[in-house]
């Protein structure tokens, strides 16, 4: 049967997670604000502040609910993760109090599947633990997120392999114990066997960070930038810090980026729903020409089309989530390209009206609208372009249907009308 509600226990977790996000956890987004604050462990003030918070997220049994329970997580599946992130899109920091930040969350997924004993229990468990911070360092500044571009190479060399290239736009670079190396093994193999995935100490000598990239939401000159620009030169790494074997680097990436393209639409929903809300309480504050904006009918039509938007939005993740756990492995692949493509139009349309009602105020950093605005470029590039997931969608699509037979659509009416005249011509005969 069809079942749109949530278990009273589990609702009562959600209503805990409002309140204590709310309270507890958005003033450290005041506090510190860079985008590389959740991730500096160098920072002793934002660390004092942090470490009783996750105290109180562990007590709740709500710490890195994305683990199965082999890794020491409550196995909630990610409906339930779908409900728990949009609450914790409202806030820059939640993912860091609750132990689902990125790119961590997909690293330790990684790790799980893929690393070995050793690699386990050197990364995995503090990274679980929250501890230390990892990098996925995949793409390459003159191929973008297509592997099918990648130059950045290795090759066994004795017992070790050795690294040697440039990835761009490396997450976390500069605050990681560790990082994901994607690199070319094969270069005469098929495309999608050409890579394999490596785990790298960042200490490793060889790791050259070009430069922290710093995006429009973030200052140079403050050195603020947390994607690192980097040049791996020959670096060279044991024999088994290759994950999953020669060649499956690009089905290593698969098995880790589909999630995390998920947990984002998850977490936009509640960027929007908090986006929306500052919307209604501007438009019932705010007067002009004699009424409030809540009075006219543009504004009006701003608050419907956002609350349908986001309510459909909404529920195709809440449905990407529901297949995610329901059908097998690789089912959802249509259903997250969709979120994908959705997920930065339907931000942009909302952020953009409730910033517009906001007027002068909505442009400037007093408000957490200017921050979401600055989000909407990279929210369509994150994971992979939105163009790339629409030719997903497309060719998943069509797999289902099959050409006309003949000259004319199988809907061509002529046809259609013969059978039916035909089917029913005694009828059409008595009643003639």
């Amino acid at each position: 049967m069809w079942e749109f509600s949530t278990e009273p226990e589990f609702q009562a977790k959600l209503d805990w997670m409002t309140r204590f996000v709310v309270e507890e956890v958005e003033p450290l987004d005041l506090l510190f604000p860079a985008g590389g604050d959740p991730y500096d462990k160098g920072n002793a003030a934002s660390r004092a502040i942090l470490k009783p918070l996750q105290d109180k997220v562990k007590a709740q049994g709500l710490w890195a609910c994305h683990l199965g329970p082999e890794l020491g997580g409550p196995g909630y599946g990610q409906l339930k993760l779908a409900l728990m992130n949009e609450i914790l899109g409202r806030s820059y920091w939640a993912p860091t109090v609750f132990g689902t930040a990125a790119p961590d969350t997909g690293n330790a997924e990684i790790l799980a599947m893929f690393g070995t004993a050793e690699q386990r229990a050197r990364y995995l468990e503090p990274l679980l633990d929250g501890d230390i911070v990892s990098a996925f360092s995949m793409t390459e500044p003159q191929a973008g997120a297509d592997p099918k571009e990648f130059v950045c190479r290795a090759w066994h060399d004795g017992d070790s392999w050795v690294i040697d290239g440039e990835k761009w736009f490396t997450s976390n670079a500069r605050f990681a114990e560790f990082l994901i190396v994607m690199a070319v093994t094969d270069p005469d193999a098929a495309p999608h066997q050409r890579m394999s995935m490596f785990i790298v100490p960042a200490d490793t000598p060889g790791i050259e960070i070009q430069r922290n990239v710093a995006t429009m939401a973030e200052r140079d000159d403050l050195d603020e930038g947390i994607h690192g620009y980097i040049r791996y030169r020959e670096v060279r790494v044991p024999a088994d810090a290759i994950l999953g074997g020669p060649g499956q680097g690009f089905a290593v990436a698969q098995a880790r980026l589909g999630g995390g393209r998920v947990h984002h639409a998850m977490r936009t929903v509640g960027q929007c729903r908090r986006a929306f809300d500052m919307m209604c309480e501007r438009a019932l504050s705010r007067r002009t020409q004699g009424q409030r904006l809540a009075d006219k009918q543009a504004v009006q039509t701003f608050i419907a089309d956002s609350w349908i938007e986001l309510q459909q939005y909404r529920l195709l993740v809440l449905n990407t989530a529901w297949v995610i756990d329901t059908q097998p492995h690789g089912a959802a692949r249509t259903q997250i390209a969709m979120c994908k493509v959705a997920m930065a139009k339907v931000y942009h349309d909302i952020v953009q009206r409730a910033l517009h009602l906001h007027g002068s105020l909505g442009t400037t950093h007093e408000t957490p609208l200017a921050g979401m605005w600055m989000s909407v470029p990279a929210l369509a590039l994150a994971d992979g372009p939105t163009e790339v997931h629409r030719t997903t969608i497309a060719k998943q699509l069509l797999k289902q249907y099959s050409p006309a037979e003949g000259l004319f659509p199988s809907e061509h009416i002529p046809p259609k009308l013969a059978a039916a005249q035909e089917r029913y011509a005694h009828v059409l005969k008595e009643f003639a």
